[in-house]
Formats: structure tokens, sequence, C-alpha cells
């Protein structure tokens, strides 16, 4: 690990880090002198069981002189999640970063998904950020309410399937839709205090597109060579990571970037388009259509009565 890197001392917490992306960012961070929290439930792809996987991604920052302990919450459970975050308090004083990853996925056309599998990613994704955030922002709050300066930082995941959509996921892209909303919203509630909130959408091989038809094959950051370019690499948007984790991001919030391989693309979301105005007057369910197709479309729609 570097003698000097963005994020000397910073204490860090990532969510679903014991294996692709967010192992990724645990490297990174650490890489970059944070203290790293890495949690994990340590259970499969689709969010069945348990394990210790967080103890591969401390074993590998260990193995490079980084600093890192093991946590093994379910972060969509809210006494695991305070657990968590009161963890990398009891160890170090305080929390500066949260880095909010942990997911899984259920695919299905929507007349195929059970309800039970559409509850279980969205719990998973929308509750266990939202969750470890709440905690955090009561830590930063109090430290702001005894008259302490700080900076702090929470960074969530998207994906492109929340952005743009994608078939056969519609628990997946509702629930990364719902966190782009979430980061938004926490970066107004928490910007008084010091404290940014932003979105990283990566793209990767990882056991979670592993389980998509014709998926290329699944890689581990510790995988590729540091001196190696791989634009499938879980890694590749470790290092934006970073970066908005450091006192160098304080004037970036309430953004969504995508990282896909060598591209970094700042997301512009909903934003008032084409808007016409019935001056005054209730509309007319008959000609609605035809001012919406011609004033705000601007072009003929098929079927709407001229």
């Amino acid at each position: 690990m570097n003698d000097m890197g963005l994020l000397d001392g910073k204490v860090c917490i990532v969510t679903g880090a014991g294996h692709g992306i967010g192992r990724g960012h645990a490297l990174e961070l650490a890489k970059q002198g944070a203290h790293v929290v890495v949690n994990d439930l340590g259970g499969s792809v689709t969010g069945q069981g348990s394990g210790r996987d967080a103890d591969l991604t401390v074993g590998l920052i260990e193995e490079r002189g980084g600093k890192a302990s093991s946590n093994y919450s379910d972060v969509s459970d809210e006494a695991q999640a305070e657990a968590m975050v009161q963890q990398a308090v009891d160890e170090h004083g305080r929390l500066d970063v949260l880095v909010n990853n942990a997911g899984i996925v259920r695919d299905a056309a929507i007349w195929n998904m059970p309800v039970a599998d559409f509850d279980a990613v969205m719990k998973v994704h929308v509750r266990g950020t939202w969750l470890p955030a709440h905690f955090a922002a009561k830590h930063w709050r109090s430290r702001s309410q005894a008259g302490e300066t700080f900076t702090g930082r929470i960074i969530n995941t998207v994906s492109g399937a929340g952005l743009v959509g994608n078939f056969g996921q519609t628990n997946y892209a509702t629930a990364k839709a719902a966190i782009a909303g979430l980061t938004i919203t926490l970066s107004l509630e928490l910007h008084k205090i010091g404290v940014t909130v932003n979105a990283i959408g990566p793209a990767a091989a990882t056991r979670i597109t592993g389980t998509m038809p014709n998926a290329p094959k699944v890689i581990e950051p510790d995988d590729v060579p540091d001196d190696e370019w791989n634009r499938m690499d879980p890694a590749v948007s470790s290092p934006i990571v970073a970066w908005l984790a450091s006192d160098e991001s304080q004037l970036i919030t309430g953004q969504v970037i995508r990282a896909v391989a060598e591209d970094l693309i700042l997301m512009q979301g909903w934003t008032d388009g084409p808007k016409i105005s019935n001056g005054g007057k209730r509309w007319d369910a008959t000609r609605v259509g035809q001012q919406i197709a011609t004033d705000i479309f601007k072009t003929k729609a098929p079927g709407l009565r001229y």
C-alpha cells in the first residue's frame, strides 16, 4: 500500500465487499490509506446462506500492507446495520466514509417473478442502503451537534438497469432507480453538516452479471494485475469511489456517475422537458392526445384523432 494516499487516516465501511466490485472498492480505499471495515454477509448471489467471505478481502488488504477488519452483518437488518456502523466507531472513534454496495439478483420477467423475489431484491438493495446510511447519518449529526467540524461521505451503488431499464429485472432495476432517488434526497438532507452523497454506476464481470445469458466470465479484482487493463475488471470504478471518498470531492454531491470501461458518464436524470399550457382551462381528454403529439412530441402519433 502507498505511504501517502488520498484517504490517510479515514475510516471506511464497504458493504458487500467479499467479492467483485465491493472487493475492488475495499482494496482501493485501503491502498489510499483508509482503514476499511469489510462487510459481507457471505451469501450467494441470490441472497441465500451466509459465510465469512469478508475475511478473503481483509486477507488481501493485509497482504498488501493495508488495514482492514471484517464484518458479517446483514445490511437489511436494522440491528445488524446499526452494529456495523457502531463497530467502526468503537474500533476507531468515528466513521468517515460509507460505501453501500451490497446487492443480490433474482431475475425473471414480471409474469414469472415470484413476489418473494421482488421483495428480497428490494430489501437488500433499498433497505440495505437506507439502513447503513440512517445510522451513519445519526453518527455524523451527533458529531455536528457537538460542534465538531468534519467531512463525511456516502457513496451508493446504482446500475444501468436502474437508469435506463433492463428486461427481466423489474425488481433489480426498480431498486437501483430508488437508490438514485435516495442519493439525491440524502445529499439535500446531509449537506449542511458537511456530508456529501453520490452514487457510482459500475459495469464489470461479477457474480451478478454472471447470472445473465451470454455473460462474460466472472473475475475478481485481484485477478487483474495492476499493470494490466481489463475493461470488465470489477475495480474499474474503484478509483472514482476513492476520489469521491476523499476530501478533494467536497463540492460534488447529489450526483450519479457511471463508470463503464474507460468512460466516465455523468448521468442526468429526470428534468423538465417541453411543456404546454391549457390557458387555465380543464384538459379535454378527447383533444389532449393531439396537443401532446403535436406540441410536445412534435410528431403525428398513430391512432390519435385529429
